[in-house]
């Protein structure tokens, strides 16, 4: 096709394919750079060990392919493998990098520091609906924004042993839960329902980074849940069966509920009086 114009040296195309040998000098040269012009940020904080211990049913698996996270300015060790797509199967020390704002996953920190350069998202996307002092709420729509819900369903796996949902977010309603600082909306945890649920089941999954545990995020998450079924005039419950964690926090919250309704509860309380007073459901 090109014989008029082209010489025969300028036409072999014997040399453009990619062999081994270009793939490893690739990565050398990938792994220099880094280390040259992105030298890992030793001073900063990793997961304290006491909010972030993994559940004592968790066995590591060895073929797990992310072993750890980088997410904002903490490494946290995940408890579970994610489905995330074939070519994070083997990242060079098992670590992946997150945006804490759009959630989007790398494989280095030399993309993730070229994505905080561009990204411009600062908090979820969708409709800030709740906001105390540095606390805000946003809900996000699965159809509207599906690569961040769907983004959001491969982090809360490594976290969740029955995390079954990951790309089919369309149905869903996704609560995030942010704590804002001058940077922006800093994501801490989550819980989704579903748009139309014939069950009325008030909460699908619920999700609070290790790192954010046991600091009553959670507790909030939950109490939300039963406020917006305030707001919808009826009951609402968690879809079952909850996971070992989720029974905790929800134990937390009746046990709260309970107190918090006999304190101010006639002499003879009736189990439908505390029904209308939280909206719970059975």
């Amino acid at each position: 096709m090109f014989d008029d114009f082209l010489s025969p040296e300028d036409r072999d195309v014997a040399q453009t394919s990619i062999s081994a040998s270009d793939k490893l000098r690739f990565d050398n040269s990938r792994i220099t750079a880094e280390g040259t012009h992105m030298p890992l940020v030793t001073s900063a904080p990793t997961s304290p060990s006491p909010s972030t211990p993994a559940p004592a049913s968790v066995h590591f698996a060895a073929g797990q392919r992310i072993r750890s996270i980088r997410f904002g300015d903490f490494d946290i060790q995940t408890w579970y493998d994610a489905p995330f797509p074939e070519e994070y199967m083997s990242l060079p020390d098992g670590k992946l990098w997150i945006c804490e704002f759009c959630l989007k996953y790398m494989k280095s920190a030399f993309n993730a520091s070229r994505h905080k350069l561009k990204c411009k998202m600062r908090h979820p996307p969708g409709d800030e609906i709740y906001r105390d002092g540095s606390i805000a709420i946003f809900e996000v729509d699965g159809r509207k924004n599906k690569i961040y819900c769907q983004n959001l369903c491969l982090l809360s796996k490594m976290f969740l042993d029955h995390k079954s949902l990951f790309y089919d977010v369309e149905p869903f309603l996704f609560y995030v839960i942010t704590d804002v600082d001058d940077t922006g909306a800093r994501f801490v945890g989550y819980f989704s329902k579903e748009k139309r649920c014939p069950k009325d089941y008030n909460l699908s999954c619920i999700m609070t980074l290790p790192v954010r545990q046991r600091q009553g995020w959670g507790v909030l998450l939950i109490d939300f849940s039963y406020l917006l079924s305030k707001k919808e005039r009826r009951a609402g419950t968690p879809e079952k069966p909850l996971s070992a964690l989720g029974a905790l926090g929800y134990k937390s919250y009746w046990t709260l509920s309970l107190m918090r309704y006999l304190r101010t509860a006639p002499d003879n309380p009736r189990l439908e009086g505390i029904v209308y007073y939280d909206h719970m459901g059975p």
